[in-house]
């Protein structure tokens, strides 16, 4: 569905965000795609770097392809990972930095929001 909701938004604009925001409400995949933000990836390169296990690492994989954010790479009997779109790293970058920006003491041993 793609009803205008305000001026140019719509619900597919919507959606698009809230996969963005589902794929950053968790740890794991958020440090995957700040990895994938430096350099594409092999799945096991990236459970040893983040420490997670290679299980762990397919299934928040397979949830960031679901949400259109990264892609596989055919490489003979592998396959690497890379975001799906290169506006995504500076995206993330600026998502970073404006987060950092907004209340640096937010998220404290007394936040409410997690």
């Amino acid at each position: 569905m793609t009803e205008t909701i305000a001026g140019s938004v719509t619900l597919t604009h919507t959606a698009a965000l809230a996969r963005l925001g589902h794929a950053l409400s968790d740890e794991t995949r958020t440090r995957i795609l700040l990895a994938l933000r430096e350099a594409p990836a092999y799945p096991s390169d990236l459970a040893d770097a983040l420490g997670v296990s290679r299980q762990v690492m397919s299934n928040q994989l397979a949830c960031l392809r679901g949400c259109g954010l990264v892609e596989s790479v055919k490489d003979g009997r592998r396959a690497w990972y890379r975001l799906a779109d290169t506006r995504l790293a500076p995206a993330l970058g600026d998502l970073l930095g404006l987060v950092l920006a907004v209340d640096p003491a937010c998220c404290g041993p007394d936040c409410t929001c997690a």
